[in-house]
């Protein structure tokens, strides 16, 4: 019985940080991580405060771990889904679609949830500022691998790390604009078209083009 009482209240627990975090990384992605508070935590869940502080501690463990639960559902949205795509061209344009999808339908309503919370800390030294940087060096990195990887099959004839900065520009531009702009579906469309006339201008004459 004890052991019964001691795992139910692990589950309730487990369950509690995930409810908050998922809260946590939409309110980040509109308001910032400095508009994360546990008061405010608390009163939208109706969780006493005293049970939020046993989760996380301080504002800042907060933030930190929201950082981790948006990574986790920025990998599921984008990164894991192209990797299921075999390594080439196809697997270049299939983390393209998915980082526009994820963008487009808002998977975090205010967007892309590491450009909002970027901006705001880049220039912030601290914990927060040094986890976004390693995120933001995970994914430059995981799509410059991706497109060697293409070049290395012989699809694409880029040098590797320019041609993911500039992906990456295009995808930020585009989050960008569709929260300045209305014409959401006209925006991500050029994207598309820009970046899909980009990779057939680096593609070699023997790449199956995927679209």
């Amino acid at each position: 019985m004890t052991t019964t009482r001691v795992d139910g209240r692990l589950v309730r627990g487990d369950n509690t940080r995930r409810a908050v975090l998922r809260r946590a990384v939409d309110i980040a992605s509109v308001d910032g991580l400095e508009g994360l508070s546990i008061g405010r935590l608390a009163k939208e869940l109706e969780i006493s405060k005293s049970g939020l502080f046993a989760h996380f501690g301080s504002k800042e463990e907060l933030q930190l771990a929201t950082i981790r639960a948006a990574r986790r559902i920025y990998a599921d949205a984008v990164v894991q889904p192209a990797l299921a795509v075999e390594p080439g061209l196809g697997r270049v344009w299939a983390m393209t679609e998915n980082w526009l999808d994820y963008s487009q339908r808002r998977v975090f309503p205010g967007g892309c949830f590491f450009a909002k919370t970027s901006h705001e800390f880049g220039s912030r030294p601290g914990a927060v500022r040094e986890m976004l940087a390693t995120v933001y060096r995970e994914w430059i990195g995981l799509l410059e691998q991706t497109v060697a990887e293409a070049v290395s099959a012989g699809e694409l004839d880029a040098d590797p790390a320019d041609l993911a900065v500039e992906l990456n520009a295009y995808y930020d531009a585009a989050n960008l604009a569709s929260l300045l702009r209305d014409d959401h579906d006209v925006i991500y469309t050029q994207t598309r078209q820009l970046i899909r006339s980009r990779l057939e201008s680096a593609a070699t004459p023997e790449a199956p083009l995927p679209w």
